[in-house]
């Protein structure tokens, strides 16, 4: 099963959105607060649908808590657009750790220092980035290949 991080997610559509992509990877979502929304939010719950109710989801009340329960830091994988690494070039397992930062400033320069692994998502130089639903889905649909996934 992979991990699917938020740190501080501000949008609840975008995590309405991620949870229901969980559920239908069989991934595991872990929200670190502070929120920039309620967790009970009407548009969480319309993003969502009525999959949130399937979704194996951990909330954590800092990033310390979140940090303390990893098994193996290495195998931990930031998302930056300042990153050089593509998540192509990586190779996933079934376990990862797969961690997006807030939709406005992306993952701080302190969080990034904590591990090793940083990788991008390969883009056109017109953006600065791509909404964070769909970052969580390009890198979990690669992990996902790379693992296989079995049709239930």
């Amino acid at each position: 099963m992979l991990n699917v991080v938020l740190v501080e997610p501000e949008i609840p559509n975008n995590t309405g959105n991620i949870g229901r992509l969980c559920v239908g990877t069989e991934s595991r979502l872990h929200l670190i607060h502070p929120f920039g929304f309620v967790i009970n939010d009407k548009n969480l719950k319309r993003s969502g649908l009525d999959y949130w109710v399937h979704l194996d989801v951990s909330e954590y009340q800092n990033v310390e808590e979140w940090i303390a329960q990893i098994p193996d830091h290495s195998r931990v994988f930031l998302m930056s657009s300042h990153s050089e690494k593509s998540y192509l070039e990586n190779e996933f397992q079934d376990g990862d750790w797969l961690v997006f930062g807030k939709e406005s400033v992306g993952l701080s320069k302190e969080f990034m220092a904590r591990f090793e692994n940083h990788l991008t998502i390969p883009m056109s130089p017109l953006i600065r980035s791509f909404n964070i639903a769909n970052s969580v889905a390009f890198v979990v649909g690669e992990a996902k290949r790379q693992i296989g996934f079995k049709k239930v």
